[in-house]
C-alpha cells in the first residue's frame, strides 16, 4: 500500500490592483472677461444669452430648459468645473454668474469648445 502525501509547499498569491485617480486641478482655459477670444460666442452671449445657455446645457448633457430655472446656471457652472477638474468653489461660481452672467456663460461655452 503506497501512501501519497498532499503537502502544500507555497501559499496562493493574491494580486491586488489599485486604481489611481488624478486629483490634479486646473484653471479655466480662458479668463472670465476674455470674451474676444471667441467672437461668435461673445456675440451670441451678448444678444441671445438664452440660446447660448441652452447650447451649453445641452452639450453638458442637461435639458435645454435648465438655464431658465432660478440658480440652475450656477449649478451648471459648478458641474462643469467638476467635470473638467477646474479649481474653484460654489461661492466663486455664484459670484461669477451673479455679477457677470453673460461673461460667465461665454466662459463656459469657450471651455466646452476647447475641451470638446
Amino acid at each position: 500500500m503506497a501512501f501519497q502525501s498532499n503537502v502544500i509547499n507555497s501559499q496562493p498569491q493574491v494580486t491586488i490592483t489599485t486604481t489611481q485617480y488624478s486629483s490634479t486641478t486646473s484653471d479655466w482655459s480662458t479668463g472670465l472677461c476674455d470674451c474676444c477670444d471667441d467672437c461668435g460666442i461673445c456675440i451670441c452671449g451678448t444678444f441671445v444669452p438664452c440660446i447660448l445657455g441652452c447650447q451649453v446645457a445641452q452639450e453638458h448633457g442637461e435639458s435645454c430648459c435648465l438655464p431658465c430655472l432660478p440658480g440652475a446656471i450656477v449649478a451648471l457652472r459648478t458641474s462643469m468645473r467638476h467635470k473638467y477638474h477646474i479649481s474653484g468653489s460654489v461661492c466663486e461660481d455664484w459670484c461669477s454668474m451673479a455679477c457677470l452672467p453673460w461673461c460667465g456663460l461665454c466662459q463656459m461655452a469657450r471651455e466646452q469648445r476647447m475641451r470638446g
